[in-house]
């Protein structure tokens, strides 16, 4: 991974790339014979009939075209798992979990997903299935691609180098990277073992927040994202395709790459994002604001100003709010919270919430600093303080996140996370007793 990758910048534009001078054809998107000999394929990531500001197609100029690979059959789905989630009981209760174990065997990207919950249906189109990666080996003869969402990937120990079918994305950690559905990929480790968090997202795409009163400026700026160049694979041997389909695994035999594409141009693309360029808005008077400032990334539902998922973080950032307490405040949500810490410490808790690990607090469940952060944000002297290494971020979503089996019964799973709120007292003191 020692060279340096070349970028297209933007969010949600029209790219146009050729690894190979005249794969583009001129004029027209499908002429009736390519002059390299390519075949042109066009992926669409909305109807035919989206709105021009959401419609998302990108047309491909490859090898050979995607059905030329022998018929799928299902295979062991491990640890994945989709909507609808009814497992097990979904709890009332938070939820906290250590960082997941890096397995022992060889494992690769899919290999080493695994569901920690998530809400509705990939067939109806709506919701998300929340989960954690673990591996240790790249994928060389094996590629995948999931039918049922978007994948947004934060990887949280360990850079993976995407390669897909419109080019190549570098990935570390403090970076994010999103794959659309259908986009196949496979995934090269640039170190021996690495752990990450997915948001696979059933609805919408994610696209960038409006900025209402914020303005013109600020949160993620749009030419901070970076899409892939055209770069394509021409191999041939015995390679397999995995697909997530319904939320059953299938894999299907080829007998080349399928990252054979020369060239494309659209606007349905990989894309990454270097959280470290977030621009975050914050109060410099009092109270602790909501959390929606720290957007990067919103996938709308049906119902204006709710999100089927928010993709927010908590970046390295100023802190001057005076007569304020300045940590989160005690909440209950109508929305549903699934957190997870990249590096550093969270200013919320002071011990338990770990790079790698994870929490899960859904709607109304009461949530917020535990007894220690409480004690010592109450008594501070606020003077300006700069939150250094630290990033933590939220997939925050409108449907209750159901967990999986396996995460209301790993050993990873923390049964004392209630206690860190036991210790708050009672300070309550009548006008006549103060």
């Amino acid at each position: 991974m020692s060279e340096e990758l070349r970028y297209q910048t933007g969010f949600g534009n029209e790219f146009a790339t050729e690894a190979v001078a005249g794969g583009l054809p001129q004029g027209q998107n499908a002429p009736q014979k390519h002059p390299l000999g390519l075949y042109a394929e066009q992926c669409s990531g909305s109807p035919f009939t989206a709105p021009r500001a959401t419609n998302r197609r990108t047309w491909t100029y490859r090898i050979r075209p995607s059905v030329t690979h022998r018929p799928y059959q299902e295979i062991e789905a491990k640890m994945i798992r989709s909507g609808p989630f009814l497992e097990t009981p979904t709890s009332p209760n938070q939820l906290r979990w250590n960082p997941l174990p890096i397995p022992e065997e060889k494992t690769d990207f899919v290999d080493g997903i695994v569901t920690m919950g998530g809400n509705g249906d990939p067939a109806m189109q709506v919701g998300v299935a929340i989960h954690i990666y673990a591996c240790n080996a790249s994928m060389e003869d094996r590629f995948f691609y999931t039918a049922d969402g978007e994948m947004l990937i934060v990887p949280q120990m360990g850079a993976l180098r995407f390669h897909t079918e419109l080019g190549v994305l570098d990935v570390a950690p403090g970076e994010i990277c999103v794959v659309p559905r259908g986009i196949k990929f496979r995934v090269v480790l640039a170190e021996k073992q690495a752990r990450g968090y997915i948001c696979e997202n059933y609805g919408q795409p994610f696209r960038l927040p409006e900025l209402g009163a914020i303005g013109a400026n600020g949160l993620a700026n749009p030419r901070d994202f970076k899409a892939p160049v055209a770069a394509f694979e021409d191999r041939e041997g015995e390679f397999s395709i995995t697909s997530k389909f319904l939320g059953r695994l299938w894999s299907a035999f080829i007998d080349h790459s399928p990252l054979d594409v020369v060239a494309w141009h659209g606007n349905y693309t990989p894309y990454k994002y270097d959280l470290a360029l977030f621009n975050c808005i914050n109060t410099v008077s009092f109270d602790h604001p909501d959390p929606s400032i720290y957007t990067v990334l919103s996938a709308p539902s049906i119902t204006p100003g709710t999100a089927n998922c928010d993709f927010a973080i908590f970046p390295p950032r100023w802190m001057v709010a005076e007569h304020t307490f300045r940590p989160p405040w005690f909440h209950r949500n109508l929305m549903n919270e699934f957190m997870g810490l990249v590096f550093g410490a969270y200013d919320a808790k002071a011990e338990g919430f770990v790079p790698g690990g994870a929490s899960l607090h859904n709607c109304m469940a009461g949530h917020g600093p535990d007894a220690e952060t409480f004690e010592r944000a109450s008594t501070a002297e606020l003077k300006p303080q700069y939150l250094a290494n630290t990033l933590a971020f939220m997939f925050e979503t409108q449907l209750v996140v159901r967990p999986t089996k396996f995460a209301m019964e790993t050993r990873i799973l923390q049964h004392e996370y209630f206690e860190c709120w036991q210790g708050l007292k009672k300070n309550f003191k009548r006008a006549s007793e103060a």
